[in-house]
Order: structure tokens, then sequence, then C-alpha cells
């Protein structure tokens, strides 16, 4: 078995070295500077996956994962490396990828944004299966790499209040008559209240409706059916009940949102983010500023609460709605306009029918807002803060945004949104003359 020393990590959170032919090696579970005996489990023409055999050196950075089910749990990549270093590791992902794809370097690295490691995710889908030779109903995130659920009775990165609920939840679904055909629910955790939204594939009986009712009562949260899409979502118990809600105290701004709308995971690192983007895109009143794939608002009514005018467009017709709702229960409705459009068909046209803008704030989905960074015309704005949540998206657009638009990478940071795991949050600022 080849021995090799690990230089980096991938997006993936699994350690790099080269092969004796050159080639990349991916090998699960390596941290960098650690000298390793693995096991090549697969081979590719330019790269082998693999499993370490043994570790000959480890690196100081490796620490004793806090939860038991981390060998087998897809839920999480990187418990075996110190928080802190989680976060640098996450820092040259990003630097790595804007060097690499676009060739650029941020004239300014912003100090990662970190928090709690553990008890963090607010929301969370979680897997349901009825394994007879397990012993039953298995109930928590899926495998590493696998579509099987992990056989887990406690999770560390859920709030202990949802960690402690996990065996009940299995003990629940078990003794329901449509335990075969649930095959998921939803977390959604507010200030106050707590969400659980079972994917139901079939009506569920009376007797069944009892026990969820009661499951309810006992852990004091509220339980909904989602008999088909999102929309079809509703409240089972209790009949009435408060909205839920995050609040981003610093900007006087409350959201309501409903359980299956798209949320930020992390509420305490959604907060410290805000305060970033805010002081990056330094919103002035009188200014226009567009909030591109705006969602529900998340960073539209901070903006707007600045004495600025937010136009958000946002592709789900239900977000714009709850957005709009949102800017008038904050007193905001004057400062925002809302629009339902599909940005990844953006054009010139479309972006220029927003109308003069100061500034731009850009934060889509993983795929990135290619469209939107091409169909930026001569009169764009001079700044644009864009938050990302995928490396390798973000960098590919900022290669536009430099080499064909004409903008400045002024800056770039990690927000350290998902601890434990790979996934890479971050912030960058552009700017041109």
């Amino acid at each position: 078995m080849p021995i090799a020393t690990i230089h980096s990590l991938d997006n993936e959170g699994r350690g790099i070295t080269r092969s004796a032919e050159g080639k990349a090696v991916f090998v699960e579970g390596a941290l960098p500077g650690e000298a390793v005996d693995y096991t090549v489990v697969r081979k590719k023409k330019t790269y082998e996956q693999a499993e370490i055999h043994k570790i000959v050196r480890p690196s100081a950075q490796r620490v004793t994962p806090r939860c038991a089910f981390f060998e087998k749990c897809g839920g999480c990549s990187m418990q075996h490396l110190d928080s802190n270093a989680q976060a640098a590791a996450k820092q040259r992902v990003l630097e790595n990828a804007l060097w690499h794809i676009a060739r650029l370097k941020a004239g300014i690295i912003y100090p990662a944004i970190i928090g709690a490691p553990w008890g963090y995710r607010y929301r969370a889908r979680i897997g349901v299966r009825y394994v007879p030779s397990k012993g039953g109903v298995l109930v928590g995130f899926h495998e590493k790499r696998s579509s099987y659920i992990a056989d887990m009775t406690s999770c560390q990165i859920l709030p202990p209040h949802i960690s402690d609920m996990l065996v009940p939840l299995r003990e629940l679904i078990d003794g329901l008559s449509v335990r075969e055909r649930l095959p998921q629910i939803e977390i959604a955790i507010g200030d106050t209240e707590t969400v659980l939204v079972f994917r139901n594939l079939v009506d569920v009986e009376a007797a069944d409706i009892v026990r969820l009712r009661t499951f309810a009562e006992t852990h004091a949260i509220q339980v909904w059916l989602q008999p088909s899409g999102p929309a079809s979502a509703y409240r089972l118990h209790p009949d009435t009940a408060p909205a839920l809600t995050y609040s981003m105290p610093e900007f006087d701004v409350t959201m309501t949102f409903r359980p299956n709308d798209f949320t930020q995971v992390n509420v305490p690192i959604n907060r410290v983010l805000m305060r970033r983007a805010m002081h990056l895109l330094d919103p002035q009143p009188g200014e226009r500023i567009a909030d591109l794939f705006c969602g529900l608002g998340n960073f539209s009514l901070p903006i707007a609460r600045s004495g600025a005018t937010v136009i958000g467009v946002e592709g789900s017709d239900a977000l714009v709605a709850r957005a709009g709702e949102n800017a008038r229960a904050n007193g905001l409705a004057e400062h925002t306009e809302f629009y339902a459009a599909n940005l990844f068909e953006a054009t010139e046209d479309s972006i220029a029918a927003l109308g003069r803008l100061d500034k731009l704030l850009i934060d889509p989905p993983r795929d990135g807002a290619m469209a939107v960074v091409r169909a930026l015309g001569p009169d764009a704005p001079r700044r644009i803060v864009y938050v990302s949540c995928n490396p390798a998206s973000l960098a590919r657009d900022a290669a536009v945004l430099v080499y064909e638009k004409g903008y400045r990478l002024k800056g770039a940071g990690i927000a350290n949104m998902f601890p434990q795991t790979s996934h890479v949050e971050s912030i960058a600022l552009f700017e041109r003359d």
C-alpha cells in the first residue's frame, strides 16, 4: 500500500495527494500534513479515490470526532479536524478555487466568520426508512456516499432538543400505519417555535393522527403534514400556533417563514454575515439597490432599513409573496419592490428593466449567477456584493466580472455556516470605476 503526505483538502473535505504516476488521489478522512498509508478504492483516468489504511503521522489538528456515528453518517465530513482549523481549510478552498478557476486573488482576505461548532442546524431534512433487519424505523441523515439512512440515535449538529427527539421519532413512526410511506421529515426552528413536517405519500389514518398529535403535545412542537408538493404542507397540531420567525435585531427586522421555505440553517452566522454584507455594500438613503435571488427578503429588508430602495428579484412566486409580506410587517413596504423572474435566463434588457441601480447584491444557489453577470451592461452598478454557497461557481462568475466586465475583486472571505461539514459559504466584493 502506498504511503503519501496529504497537502490539502478538496471541496468535499477529502485529503489530496499525488500518486507515483502524478494523478490526484483523494483520500477519505485524511488531513493536510498527515502521512497516510492508503488503499485505492476507485481508479479513474485522471484521479483516484482512496481510504486510509493507517495514519503514519497524524496532524496536530486531528481531533476525536464528537459524534459516535461520524464514521458512517454523511451529515458531517470534518469532525476529525479542529473547528478553528476547519475555517482555515475552507478559506484555502475558496482561495484555491479563485486562483485555479479564475486566476484571481482577492485584494483583501476577510477574517473568517465563525460561531458555535455544534447544535447549529436550525433547518434540516432527515430521511426515514423502515428497515426490519435493523429493528424497525431509522431516522437520520444518509450514510456517507449512500442512499441508506444512517442508524443513528443522536446528532451533534442538530439543536439538543431535536437530537433528543430522534429515538422518540423512531418509536413514533414505527407505530404508524404509514411507516413505509413516510420518506422524510423537514425540521424548521424559529425564534420560539419548532416545526416537524412529515412527508406522507399516502393519507394518514385517524389512529396515526392521534399519535402525531400526542407527540406534538409531549415535545411542545408543531407537527405538519405534506401530502404532495411544498405548497400542500399544513399544520396538523396544534390547531392554532404562532408562525415561524427569525430575527435580525441589529437591523430591527423579524422574518416570518413557512417551514419549507428556504432560510439559512445557521441563524447566528446569518446575523454576522448580514453585518458584513451591509458593511461591504454600504447602503445609503436614496440609493436604488437590487437584491437578486432575494428569497423571502433576508438581505432585502436590512438594506431597506438603511433608507435605500431595494428591488428584490426571485424565481419563486411563493417567496416573492413572502418577501412582500415581510416588508409590510416590518414597515418597509415603501422602500421595497419584489418581482418574480427566472434569473438563470437574465438578459441585458431584463437587468436594465430594473432601472438605475447604484449597487447590487447577488445571493444565488449553488449553480451561481452566470446569466446575471453576463447580462451586466456598461451602466451596471459599480459595487457588487456576491454571497456564495459554492466556491467553484463564485470563481467562474468572478472571472466574467473581472475579465469581461471590468470589475476588481476587492475582497473575499468565508462564513462557516455549516461547521463539521465541507460546505463553504463565502462573500466577495467587486468594484469598478
